[in-house]
């Protein structure tokens, strides 16, 4: 007794409560998951014993209220990594956990042309060390038989590999996929397989972009056709599932058990292409919480920006230490004709791997059949969602359908429909992939055409062709469902970091899921973006295996290409610094570099200190009267944002260091390109290097008056002939 009650108090100091909502199928319906963060492992080598958290929970646990025993309301031990746990408790006994209470939020999950469209062939130079680059994979699973995971020519897993292979009777590793664990505080498998094998798609999708290997012949049934590989096809995958069923949803306490398991196996690049919808507090946030372990321990953390645009400040993952990938098109589209009975032929678009083969069918407007027996109306049928369509009328027919909206064109796919036409804008919202029966996706004038042809005749036809891919003369630019800046949490601190491609990408995945039967898909979203930076943060660490994780990210972000505004408006809100450069990454001249204790001054200058501080970095970490009295602006981020109240007055002073990382004696001088108005000052301006590895200091100044706009555009390029590391500057008036 004596020595529980010592542990306990020597833990009161650094004790972060954090609840949260996961779904579990507990017999007592007043009891949930909660999560009890403690922050970082002891220092002194004291082993975290899941006895010890057994113990706190006997101290709050009301004994007159439970019939089960303490050890079985304890879900997880967090021990390997940081320290914490999961346990079901009532609302009052989690509010005896000492400090404070946060809701958790279920998670969601947010090639091979785009390689080639992005300078990357599969001849580029490689690394010695790509091998041995581990790549950690937080997803839903993986599916191993599939030909990008072939262990052939592979040898033995890198000896720095400390993980296993959880395969649970229904996997198995190989050298190629050297782990595999998988997650599920609330033990519902009702939906999945209780095994880190992938049903869903995602993560198996994901995994292979980032590393699959070189597999020739691949094709979503015929569209993409090619050659499909990963950025680092020669590394090694570890995979850890925490997101689970069709939806593949995420619940925070797997995805710290994860994050856990992760950092203490060994990986050397984490992607994790999963993100909340709503911004939070980085202390209320189990992506930043994991996140910063995972940074500490010298492992990038490359993360989805999230897939809610085109609205401002609708980004996700947006901690200074964390890279946020936004999502752009590549030079492909697929054009999905619709021809109807009177012989006229529209494009739509939408990788469609059907078609009707030339057989035509009743053609019928989703608005004329409504079903009013679940009480809809045409101002509901229109749209063709579930349930609102009476099945009699659309069976074995082609249904024009109104939208975009969720669920758009689910109803006459359930109710039997031989196709559907849908509508909207723009054909790039990540829900608008692949459908199970023939589909096209065509504009508002195509579909006013049809809706007049099928009330022009009684007999209205219409066949549904295959689809044909084109070239998108246009690509990049940032799609609307990629999420956009500026920074919720941090206005000074530019989010998303970069772009990288997202949409319609060819991958591997499960045999049995989206009707791909040759086990690759074509899929849209910023999770597809994710891993394409995951990969070339892992080729950039195969060339610099000894740079912090830091110095990776300012070497992506500052090497990137510009991209057009013209194409997307949102601009750097939109893009980052641009599109991801792998073949200038791994040479950037100098960069921005930062370490843990940076980190923490930016969380100091934020407001954190004390307690909650500590809980998120290390247990007797304080503020000093220097941290507190910084800004973001101090922060050595390769990004420069200012945000501004009153466009009339511009006043901003940043203050940056870099490192030589180029050639050892160099000189660069300070190229600044920004609209009339705004005036840029770098002091001082030229910067002299005389061995690798040295720093440099330089503040920039920045003044206005600008024209009253969201945003104004400069940037900041310091070059010596050989190296040009762009940083890109924003100014914007905040709304």
């Amino acid at each position: 007794m004596a020595l529980r009650c010592f542990l306990f108090l020597s833990l009161i100091c650094s004790i972060l409560l954090l609840v949260v909502d996961v779904t579990h199928s507990a017999a007592q319906d007043a009891r949930k998951a909660y999560i009890v963060y403690m922050g970082d492992k002891p220092k002194n080598g004291v082993p975290i014993l899941p006895d010890l958290h057994v113990n706190m929970l006997q101290d709050v646990v009301d004994n007159s209220n439970i019939d089960i025993a303490h050890e079985d309301l304890l879900l997880h031990s967090y021990k390997r990594s940081f320290n914490g746990f999961v346990a079901m408790l009532t609302e009052q006994e989690a509010q005896k956990m000492i400090v404070s209470v946060f809701p958790s939020k279920q998670r969601s999950v947010k090639t091979t042309k785009s390689w080639n469209f992005l300078g990357f062939p599969e001849t580029f130079k490689r690394g010695a060390l790509e091998r041995d680059i581990i790549v950690g994979v937080i997803d839903s699973g993986i599916w191993p038989e599939s030909d990008s995971f072939s262990d052939a020519g592979f040898g033995p897993p890198p000896k720095k590999w400390k993980g296993k292979c959880q395969g649970n009777g229904n996997l198995t590793c190989n050298n190629k996929i050297i782990g595999a664990k998988y997650y599920r505080a609330s033990q519902s498998f009702k939906e999945d397989v209780e095994s880190p094998r992938d049903s869903n798609g995602h993560g198996t999708h994901t995994a292979s972009t980032a590393a699959g290997n070189t597999v020739i012949k691949a094709s979503f049934n015929g569209l993409g056709s090619g050659t499909v590989r990963g950025g680092v096809p020669s590394a090694r995958i570890a995979v850890y599932k925490a997101c689970w069923g069709n939806s593949a949803s995420c619940d925070d306490a797997d995805l710290l058990a994860a994050f856990d398991d992760a950092i203490a196996d060994g990986v050397d690049i984490l992607s994790v292409s999963v993100g909340g919808t709503i911004p939070v507090d980085y202390l209320n946030d189990p992506f930043a919480i994991g996140s910063f372990h995972a940074t500490g321990n010298g492992i990038l953390v490359s993360m989805a920006a999230g897939n809610e645009g085109p609205g401002a400040k609708t980004v996700t993952n947006f901690a200074p230490w964390q890279l946020s990938v936004a999502a752009t098109t590549i030079n492909r589209q697929f054009i999905t004709k619709v021809q109807l009975g009177n012989g006229k032929i529209y494009k739509g678009l939408l990788p469609n791997i059907y078609g009707l083969r030339g057989k035509f069918y009743p053609l019928i407007y989703g608005g004329d059949a409504p079903n009013t027996k679940a009480g809809a109306d045409g101002s509901i049928s229109r749209f063709c969602v579930r349930d609102a369509l009476e099945e009699d009328l659309i069976k074995g027919k082609i249904v024009l359908c109104d939208g975009p909206m969720d669920g758009a064109g689910d109803g006459a796919i359930l109710g039997g429909a031989a196709g559907i036409v849908l509508t909207g804008k723009k054909v790039d919202d990540e829900q608008l992939g692949p459908y199970p029966v023939p589909a096209s996706f065509v504009g508002l004038e195509e579909n006013s055409d049809i809706y007049k042809y099928i009330n022009s005749t009684r007999n209205a036809t219409a066949t549904i062709w295959k689809s044909e891919e084109i070239s998108d003369v246009l690509a990049p630019y940032v799609p609307s469902y990629s999420s956009r800046g500026p920074n919720p949490i941090n206005p000074n601190i530019l989010k998303p970091d970069l772009a990288a491609p997202g949409t319609y990408i060819l991958a591997a995945y499960p045999p049995s899921s989206g009707g791909g039967r040759a086990g690759y898909y074509i899929d849209t979203g910023t999770s597809m973006a994710c891993p394409h930076a995951t990969a070339i943060a892992a080729y950039v660490k195969s060339f610099h295996p000894k740079w912090s994780t830091a110095a990776i990210q300012s070497a992506l972000i500052t090497t990137a290409k510009p991209m057009s505004a013209k194409t997307s408006p949102d601009a750097e809100f939109a893009y980052g610094a641009g599109l991801i450069n792998p073949s200038r990454a791994p040479y950037p001249g100098l960069v921005y570099d930062l370490d843990e204790q940076d980190y923490i001054n930016f969380l100091c200058s934020q407001g954190y200190s004390g307690k909650l501080l500590q809980a998120i970095t290390r247990d007797k970490t304080s503020c000093s009267s220097k941290s507190n009295n910084g800004t973001a602006n101090d922060m050595n981020y390769p990004s420069f944002a200012l945000s501004i109240k009153d466009p009339k007055f511009v006043n901003g002073v940043f203050h940056r260091t870099v490192t030589n990382v180029g050639s050892s004696k160099s000189t660069y001088r300070a190229k600044v390109v920004a609209p009339l108005g705004l005036k840029i000052n770098v002091n001082p301006s030229v910067l002299s290097f005389t061995s690798l590895g040295q720093k440099k200091s330089f503040v920039v100044t920045i003044k206005g008056p600008i024209e009253k706009s969201n945003l104004v555009s400069a940037s900041l390029v310091w070059d010596d002939g050989a190296f040009q590391v762009r940083s890109p500057i924003v100014v914007y008036f905040a709304v």
